[in-house]
């Protein structure tokens, strides 16, 4: 240990993480035995496995430190910050855009765990959100849920331009293509049927009103070989389905918790258990995005509705429930405008090119009800 010269501290006993994928540099910083006033630290590196990360643990113990403070570095944060709040310390993970926009200060990694430790002991950072794991357990639920459902949306979209390749047209005449009528004219043309006539006829439901423009659009050039690929995407998608219908299970499972917060938040119009699943995920049990104002603004006053702080699946969530409920009401005011998700935004009102077609003006705005609810549900 060497000794610093350091006062006004509002942690005296430190720790510093500057992490990476296969190692990491730990600075700690404490008082001095035999000189008031005075600091000492010392630094070493570690491997991230779980050995060595448990010596790690049992180093800092001897120090008896206070605080562990590290960099949020890519996904590497999680493992080190999950064993170490396990075994009992008091983690924070820190921006490092908060602690490390310094000139003139050296780049190395052992530099940067001292400095982050002088930083954390003086207080000048502050923590990051961390759920727990109960929360953390239900997000990674929720978020692979929208991954499959985003992969299954390409998918069936590879399916319509196959079909587009074939001249075959139904996906202009159906508004699912992927219902029960398309789908089983899909799977008669992977089975060698290629009569337009006979695949009208397996319409089903309000579709047999439309035989005729159904014949008409079925009449191509669908061969066997965009019968193969056809075969192939049609089973990957239903894999993904399959995958999708069991996680929704588990997130049911998961969100066994929070049913009274899920009934409550299912009362608002637009959205249902799995977007309510998704609001509790990236908000948290406290809430604490309503604590940072990112869903307490409902209504702006020049360019809709503004989300700025919150999670990207937050502001899809948000959007998602707003487009549904103006859509069940039959209107088409702007509900996306300020929710800088502009995907969402053009997948709903179209526009390319930078050119927004915005339904009621530029300055239209409208309430949005989730935020009322999610404080009303009890997650504060």
């Amino acid at each position: 240990m060497e000794e610093i010269d350091d006062t006004d501290l509002v942690v005296e006993r430190v720790a510093a993480l500057d992490l990476g994928k296969a190692a990491l540099d730990a600075c700690v910083r404490v008082p001095h035995t035999h000189h008031p006033g005075r600091r000492m630290q010392e630094l070493r590196s570690y491997g991230t496995t779980t050995a060595q990360l448990l010596e790690l643990a049992a180093w800092l113990r001897h120090w008896h430190v206070q605080r562990v403070v590290m960099e949020s570095t890519s996904t590497y944060w999680k493992g080190v910050y999950y064993l170490l709040e396990a075994e009992g310390f008091d983690c924070w993970l820190v921006n490092a855009r908060e602690v490390k926009n310094v000139p003139g200060r050296a780049k190395t990694d052992r530099a940067d765990a001292v400095w982050l430790a002088k930083v954390a002991e003086r207080g000048m950072c502050r923590p990051s959100l961390v759920h727990p794991p109960d929360i953390r357990r239900l997000r990674d639920l929720t978020r692979y849920r929208r991954a499959l459902v985003q992969d299954r949306t390409r998918e069936r979209q590879r399916v319509e331009k196959l079909l587009e390749d074939a001249q075959i047209k139904i996906s202009s005449v159906l508004s699912d293509l992927h219902g029960v009528t398309g789908r089983a004219m899909m799977d008669a043309l992977i089975n060698g049927q290629r009569d337009p006539h006979t695949l009208a006829q397996l319409a089903k439901g309000s579709a047999r009103k439309k035989t005729a423009r159904l014949e008409e659009a079925l009449r191509g050039f669908f061969t066997d070989h965009h019968a193969m690929i056809l075969q192939m995407m049609l089973a990957n998608s239903d894999r993904l389905s399959a995958q999708i219908a069991e996680l929704d299970g588990r997130i049911e499972e998961a969100l066994s918790p929070f049913c009274a917060q899920s009934a409550r938040l299912a009362d608002i119009p637009g959205v249902d258990v799995m977007a309510a699943a998704e609001l509790i995920a990236e908000s948290g049990r406290t809430a604490a995005l309503l604590r940072r104002s990112p869903l307490r603004t409902v209504r702006a006053t020049r360019r809709g509705t503004r989300l700025k702080q919150a999670a990207r699946a937050s502001r899809g969530v948000v959007l998602a429930a707003c487009v549904c409920e103006l859509e069940a009401r039959g209107s088409r005011r702007c509900v996306s405008g300020g929710f800088y998700c502009r995907a969402a935004y053009l997948a709903r009102f179209g526009g390319r090119d930078g050119r927004q077609r915005w339904p009621c003006g530029r300055r239209s705005a409208t309430s949005v009800p989730t935020p009322v609810g999610i404080a009303a549900a009890g997650l504060r």
